[in-house]
């Protein structure tokens, strides 16, 4: 698939090896005396200082008409247009990029220069060679405000010891165990719609079933479970980082409030178990319980970093596949009737809306040496972007690959979480609550009807809805009967 050169051995200095050590030791020391709000704080006034004095600026972004890519020179294609879903173009840009430059160089974006790996097979030789493809500093395409540290972000063996600690929460143990709890809350949410008038989907079904399973992942107050699901929009959101709406003053009091809440209920924790009480299976215990990251709230960039990671990512591909799935059945009729009349195709469906929605477009890499791939020369540092979004619609793997098709034979091979090493931890736990969900909606409602067009979120990285008007249609009475799947096993 790729073939690397060979460059020279970098070496370093006694001296210089000596002042990173000492580097390493002044920041820890920092870190751990410091609040993390307050280090938050500290960045934030740093950077507003540097774009006052004109040392740095933000990026913002206007929406325009994207043209029609067969009008654009294949070397001006700039597929980080944070408005391309939104205008219906990202699919066509990268269909053309499959086609006649697979791995496509862009020098001038408003994020810098980066390579667009596009096909199935090459997104997967890259997503599988950490050795080569580095996942540090950062997965996004812009650089986030500040230096949050989370092991999705990390090459081994860091990234290993960090995931380790909190991949229990999602153990076969464990998922069994909240199955019962996640049905109780999703028919609590289902209950209570209107099927007298059109709702919000976005807002009553998918944000509010994902932030009540947040608060109960991360032992989150309940009554506060909103605030979750804000902190990851805000967050995610980022102008610098991913071409969406929000901007350094809004994003860092958000950061700073989920420091302060989150340093807030680990101590709480930590008081509560000293107290007595038993260890539950919450990511937060998790994390206290394990030698690697037990003291991990001295360390307020690491912190900060994976309870953003473990918040945006039990957040945004849950919620935009719960939304995507009703806008995929809407578009194509005929396979919610094939559904209705085999709910047995439920898992296998799990899998099709999440290869179709592609909740997450891309992830960044940086090349660690100089290597020959896919007909180019990548140099070391250079960017790199695997485009989930455009390998899920790669024809050379899925047959009819813009169709939606809940019996497709190769469903469960789509690329959505990712491989190697950095495979999505929460794949499971994402899959369960998809399943869940449409074993209830199928049980109560003939028809789910979008009405109009929904609203997408402004990002190049979060392939999501801002809002979706449906209409429910009740099954009669006679008609509601349990509906119960045994999800398949597999890849």
């Amino acid at each position: 698939m790729f073939e690397q050169t060979t460059t020279k051995r970098e070496t370093m200095t006694t001296n210089s090896t000596l002042f990173q050590r000492t580097k390493v030791r002044v920041t820890d020391t920092v870190q751990a005396t410091v609040p993390v709000d307050r280090v938050i704080q500290s960045v934030a006034l740093t950077l507003k200082a540097k774009r006052l004095a004109g040392m740095m600026k933000a990026l913002r972004f206007e929406e325009r008409p994207i043209p029609d890519p067969a009008d654009v020179p294949l070397e001006e294609i700039d597929v980080s247009n944070p408005f391309m879903n939104r205008q219906g173009q990202w699919y066509p840009y990268f269909a053309r990029l499959r086609e006649e430059a697979p791995v496509h160089y862009q020098p001038k974006s408003p994020f810098g220069p980066f390579w667009s790996v596009t096909r199935y097979a090459d997104i997967q030789a890259v997503d599988s060679n950490a050795e080569v493809f580095s996942a540090e500093p950062y997965i996004v395409l812009g650089p986030p405000p500040f230096n949050a540290e989370m092991f999705i972000a990390m090459d081994p063996p860091k990234h290993d010891v960090q995931r380790r600690a909190v991949q229990g929460v999602v153990a076969p143990k464990n998922l069994k165990e909240m199955e019962s709890l996640i049905r109780e809350r999703v028919q609590d949410v289902l209950d209570n719609l209107p099927t007298d008038r059109p709702f919000d989907w976005v807002e009553r079904v998918s944000k509010e079933i994902t932030g009540r399973m947040l608060a109960t992942l991360l032992d989150f107050p309940f009554e506060e479970r909103h605030k979750l699901t804000y902190w990851s929009d805000t967050i995610s959101g980022s102008a610098d980082a991913t071409g969406g709406t929000t901007h350094q003053d809004e994003l860092f009091p958000a950061a700073v409030d989920l420091a302060r809440n989150f340093t807030a209920l680990w101590h709480d924790k930590a008081a509560r178990r000293a107290a007595g009480e038993p260890d539950g299976f919450d990511l937060i215990t998790l994390m206290q319980t394990s030698e690697d990251t037990k003291d991990l709230i001295k360390k307020p960039f690491e912190f900060l970093g994976n309870l953003t990671l473990l918040i945006v990512g039990g957040n945004d591909t849950t919620r935009n596949s719960m939304s995507g799935g009703v806008l995929a059945l809407n578009r194509f009729p005929d396979e919610f009737e094939k559904l209705k009349a085999d709910p047995k195709l439920i898992p296998n469906m799990v899998s099709e809306i999440i290869r179709w929605q592609t909740p997450l477009a891309y992830m960044r890499r940086v090349a660690k040496k100089d290597v020959h791939f896919g007909g180019q020369f990548i140099r070391k540092g250079d960017v790199v972007l695997m485009w989930y979004a455009s390998g899920n619609r790669d024809e050379r793997k899925f047959e009819n690959a813009d169709d939606f098709i809940i019996d497709r034979k190769n469903a469960r091979n789509h690329m959505s979480f990712g491989f190697g090493v950095h495979r999505c931890m929460g794949n499971r736990l994402a899959e369960m609550q998809l399943r869940i969900l449409w074993e209830e909606l199928l049980e109560r409602f003939d028809r789910i009807d979008v009405i109009g067009e929904p609203g997408y979120v402004q990002s190049n990285f979060v392939k999501g809805y801002s809002d979706m008007q449906v209409q429910l249609t009740p099954k009669p009475a006679r008609e509601q009967t349990p509906v119960r799947v045994e999800a398949t096993s597999g890849a």
